[in-house]
């Protein structure tokens, strides 16, 4: 009996144990944005390569279902056969066609309703000669690609059930800290990212006015070492992707509205917005 006795005290201390661990994790859970007792849901425009690649691998790692699309299919299957068990989702897409908002749908329905939506699709050269093709292929990427996913994604998430204002859905457009102003040697890079985080300062006071569930972010990051940067330049300040993805995911963990990094970064637009418009026309040093 005594033998008896010690071996229900030994099990009652493990299940002791056990449940305190619980209790723990349902305090963190709540205290640090990336632990979770449920696995979440994202879905990556633009994960073929550079930051939304970055970003997803960084998801994985955190045990995030991971939705991916974009135009390379060979890509988005290299990311898929990387990545452990059966968390990644992919559909080749095509931000500037209609059939993009079939492939969105078609990830939704895999993965079930999803916590985020990253839109990383996007293109910018330097263009001094405005060449019309590559100035009308960025407004065409840029702006029309981010409006089609962006609303048909919040037309879908005003019709589902699944959000509320306890469980509310998470749109972040990566823009640019180039969206400051225009920027001669990159007229359409620099104007279609003005556009589109002014169309997000449009969409946050919509979502207000509709009492929608939904948090949207503004990501601005400065040079990032991606394949829109001209690899015989020497620009100042590059991070990595991965770093990239690093100050995304915290950014995104505390819903910050807009998310600019890094901190040289915060300053030069600070800066840069006190600068008058008439002066910033006749500074022609500029070149990145």
């Amino acid at each position: 009996m005594l033998i008896l006795g010690k071996a229900n005290l030994r099990n009652k201390i493990e299940t002791d144990k056990l449940f305190f661990r619980f209790l723990l994790l349902i305090k963190f859970s709540y205290l640090c944005p990336k632990i979770s007792l449920f696995m979440k849901r994202a879905i990556i425009i633009g994960a073929t390569s550079g930051i939304g690649r970055a970003v997803a691998k960084a998801l994985l790692e955190q045990g995030w279902q991971v939705g991916i699309a974009g135009r390379r299919e060979h890509l988005l299957r290299e990311l898929e056969s990387e990545a452990e068990g059966d968390r990644v989702f992919s559909e080749r897409m095509d931000v500037t066609q209609d059939s993009a908002i079939e492939a969105l749908d078609r990830l939704i329905e895999r993965m079930g309703e999803i916590d985020l939506l990253l839109f990383a699709t996007g293109i910018g050269r330097q263009n001094r000669a405005l060449d019309e093709h590559i100035e009308l292929s960025t407004v065409q990427t840029n702006c029309e690609g981010m409006v089609r996913i962006v609303d048909h994604f919040i037309n879908h998430v005003k019709h589902s059930s699944a959000y509320s204002a306890k469980r509310k859905a998470h749109i972040a457009v990566i823009t640019s800290v180039a969206g400051t102003t225009g920027i001669g040697t990159a007229p359409a890079y620099s104007a279609t990212k003005k556009m589109q985080s002014t169309y997000l300062i449009a969409l946050s006071q919509l979502i207000r006015m509709e009492r929608l569930p939904i948090t949207l972010s503004d990501i601005r990051p400065g040079f990032v070492r991606t394949e829109i940067l001209n690899p015989e330049k020497n620009y100042p300040m590059v991070i990595s992707c991965e770093r990239a993805a690093q100050y995304i995911i915290k950014g995104l963990a505390r819903r910050k509205r807009i998310i600019t990094f890094d901190w040289r970064y915060r300053w030069i637009v600070f800066f840069w917005r006190m600068i008058p418009r008439w002066l910033w026309e006749r500074m022609t040093f500029v070149r990145n």
